[in-house]
């Protein structure tokens, strides 16, 4: 579809420049001495919510305020207190400058083609947010097409490009401010490289959709003063902006009263013959349709559904004329496409081009004039390229095993670009010609280390039930299995999200000091299609639990770590993973890292986005579902008395997806219960989001920060240099 916008309504998750620190100031011994920590006494204001006859106590609850300056002074006594013991952490500056050398190598996303113009985005190295370039043919001058990093001098701000016109002269991007899944639309003229006057103000969830000379965009009503933050998102809608009006005489396309807590986005076929529109109650299922445009006209009527019930998920992927191709999973938890003519819509009229597998069909492209289905087997990508008809099936040769995206382009072009990258190899970005069938490297990163001194694995286990379940490792060469590495297991487990391997300079520090990291693809995912994914939520919510704990079991039974040296990690959803494994098994695990998490199962409906998440979690307002959320809700499920692990809680002030009050008051509760003399604190990022956009900078702070706590915590010893 021409300039279809990604619906992201969720999250996953980060003095020695030049030099090797010296032998002689290795810490051996791992003789780490008990920094003192003194807690802000969080005070406790008696408040009840009740859900249907029970009552439940939340004394945290003024917390939810974040205006309030009994809340803003919390926040900041508990960040004094979080710095104050990570900055006696001897090796933590180590870390900083060890990081900041590791991410400090150049990198570029896949080219996009845009008319006669190829369009990438480029890092130098530590710039806080990549530059988007641009050149006029492929042997143009470079030049600088957006830099955000002018636009903002902490480098917070994060620019996204939503697609150009049918006459690729303009160019509408997005712009949101300090992690704030808030955004503006601008659009900016190719030719010139200057903006134009629109400015689109409430902008969440969705892209642009060119028609003519305007395009379909969402937005949500102003929200009222000083709730932009954390106040409840109503009435997302449809609207159609010309070039050159006031956004306050738009057009409105779509309304839904009736259910105002949908969302709604879409974007425009590439012949611009079709407006197609989604239509979501919340993150799982969501109804489709489609509005005939005739090039001259903005039509007066309505959207016509071709899918209408919200339970099912099914995707326009191309269009030629009144023939749809498109990707379902109806009838086919792992995916089919099907080609669909709109005056035969009925199941019995469907030809289908590619038919359900045996391994989950996660996405099709077109590019080229030729179909490119993406099938993940055993959480690891395999490409195809094949006809419309889906004929003449050939596969992609990928470098390995890993991650790959990309083969997208219009009809016409004949070279394709594509990323690949797995846990020890480096982003790197492929040309594909589209009838040969060859690849070659288009850019390739050139780093201040060897990817190839570590490993990487992929195992089974069995989860609590009998379940096997996947889990990929990586570690250095030679690891010995002696139960005494430090190790990171890391998961999310929900939302159809599958975690397949990549690589990150940020995770080099961590391995280099011979620890092992872990990511196990729990059900609630979609590693292994539809069918997975139920079996991870809703009152199956507990399996997801179950799994990561027995994968905890599982790397301390196979010698690889033990349960002083075992630290968990999960961000959003995997940080209520975090929260509710810490509290089942707190005996387990030596550190707990839960990031933006949702830690109010009882509560989260009712802020932001939140009620997005009910077809995943259910709602504590349904009887039949209250007794499984309180049942593994983080924050009501310390127990006073109880050892927690080492836990470092981290949220961002500017987060309104997870909004902060959620790791607040479960930081305030944690405290409160836990019995230990080891810390648990929080960690509150100023001026950050939820992570999208998150400068480099801030970034290599945060990460150094866990780092250091992991390998602190665990007593393990790290052979950077310490001060002093």
């Amino acid at each position: 579809m021409k300039n279809f916008p990604l619906f992201a309504l969720l999250c996953l998750l980060a003095s020695c420049a030049s030099d090797t620190p010296k032998e002689a100031m290795t810490n051996k011994t791992v003789d780490y001495p008990k920094i003192p920590v003194t807690y802000t006494e969080t005070k406790k204001t008696e408040h009840t919510d009740t859900y249907g006859d029970v009552e439940v106590r939340d004394d945290y609850h003024w917390l939810e305020d974040d205006n309030a300056e009994d809340t803003k002074s919390w926040v900041t006594a508990q960040n004094e207190t979080t710095f104050g013991y990570l900055e006696k952490i001897p090796f933590r500056k180590a870390f900083e400058d060890r990081m900041t050398e590791l991410v400090n190598y150049p990198r570029i996303g896949a080219p996009n083609k845009v008319g006669d113009y190829y369009i990438w985005s480029k890092n130098d190295g530590l710039q806080n947010q990549s530059v988007y370039y641009y050149r006029k043919g492929e042997d143009g001058e470079e030049k600088v097409f957006m830099d955000p990093n002018t636009m903002n001098e902490e480098g917070t701000t994060a620019i996204g490009l939503l697609g150009s016109d049918k006459n690729d002269r303009y160019m509408a991007y997005r712009r949101s401010e300090a992690g704030s899944d808030w955004g503006k639309i601008y659009v900016r003229d190719m030719e010139t490289n200057t903006d134009l006057e629109d400015e689109l103000e409430w902008v969440k969830f969705g892209g642009a959709g060119w028609y003519n000379d305007g395009f379909f965009y969402s937005r949500y009503p102003a929200p009222k003063e000083g709730e932009a933050l954390k106040g409840n998102n109503l009435m997302h809608s449809v609207y159609y902006h010309k070039l050159g009006t006031p956004q306050s005489d738009d057009k409105l396309i779509y309304e839904d009263k009736t259910n105002p807590t949908f969302y709604h986005y879409g974007g425009t076929t590439e012949e611009e013959d079709y407006f197609v529109m989604y239509a979501a109650p919340g993150t799982d299922g969501f109804a489709m349709y489609y509005l005939p445009l005739d090039g001259k006209n903005l039509p007066n009527k309505k959207p016509i559904a071709l899918f209408p019930e919200t339970t099912q998920k099914s995707s326009m992927i191309h269009n030629e004329g009144n023939d749809f191709w498109v990707m379902t999973d109806v009838d086919a938890p792992n995916y089919r496409l099907v080609k669909i003519n709109l005056d035969k819509p009925g199941k019995e009229d469907w030809t289908e081009i590619i038919p359900e597998g045996d391994n989950l069909l996660a996405g099709v492209n077109t590019g080229g004039g030729y179909l490119f289905a993406n099938y993940l087997e055993k959480a690891t990508d395999r490409w195809y390229q094949m006809g419309f008809d889906g004929k003449d099936k050939k596969e992609i040769q990928l470098p390995g095993l890993g991650n790959a995206g990309g083969f997208g382009g219009e009809k016409d072009e004949k070279k394709l670009y594509y990323g690949f990258t797995s846990f020890t190899y480096p982003y790197t970005i492929f040309e594909y010609d589209v009838e040969s069938g060859e690849s070659r490297p288009f850019f390739q990163p050139d780093l201040k280390f060897d990817p190839t001194d570590f490993e990487e694995s992929q195992v089974t286990y069995t989860s609590k039930d009998g379940t096997p379940v996947t889990m990929f490792l990586v570690h250095k060469k030679g690891l010995k299995l002696d139960g005494k590495n430090p190790t990171y297991l890391y998961g999310y487990g929900g939302f159809n999200i599958s975690l397949s391997p990549s690589f990150s300079a940020f995770r080099i520090p961590m391995l280099e000091n011979g620890a092992v990291y872990a990511m196990a693809n729990l059900r609630g995912g979609g590693e292994y299609g539809e069918e997975w994914h139920k079996a991870g939520m809703l009152k199956n919510k507990q399996n997801v639990f179950d799994d990561f704990i027995a994968a905890g079991e599982w790397l301390i039974a196979e010698g690889y770590t033990n349960k002083d040296k075992l630290a968990i990690a999960g961000g959003s959803n995997g940080g209520l993973l975090v929260g509710a494994a810490m509290t089942q098994r707190p005996d387990l695990f030596a550190v707990a890292f839960p990031a933006v998490g949702v830690m109010d199962m009882l509560r989260y409906h009712k802020f932001t986005v939140g009620k997005g998440w009910i077809p995943e979690y259910g709602s504590s307002e349904d009887p039949d579902m209250f007794p499984y959320l309180k049942a593994y809700s983080p924050l009501h499920n310390l127990k006073d008395g109880t050892e927690y692990p080492s836990t470092m809680v981290t949220t961002a002030d500017h987060d309104d997806r997870v909004v902060p009050a959620h790791s607040f008051k479960y930081a305030a509760r944690l405290q409160e219960a836990h019995a230990g003399e080891n810390p648990v604190l929080i960690r509150v990022a100023v001026d950050a989001g939820h992570g999208a956009g998150k400068p480099i900078s801030k970034t290599i702070e945060e990460q150094a920060d866990i780092w250091s706590f992991f390998f602190y915590e665990t007593k393990s010893p790290v052979k950077y240099g310490v001060e002093g």
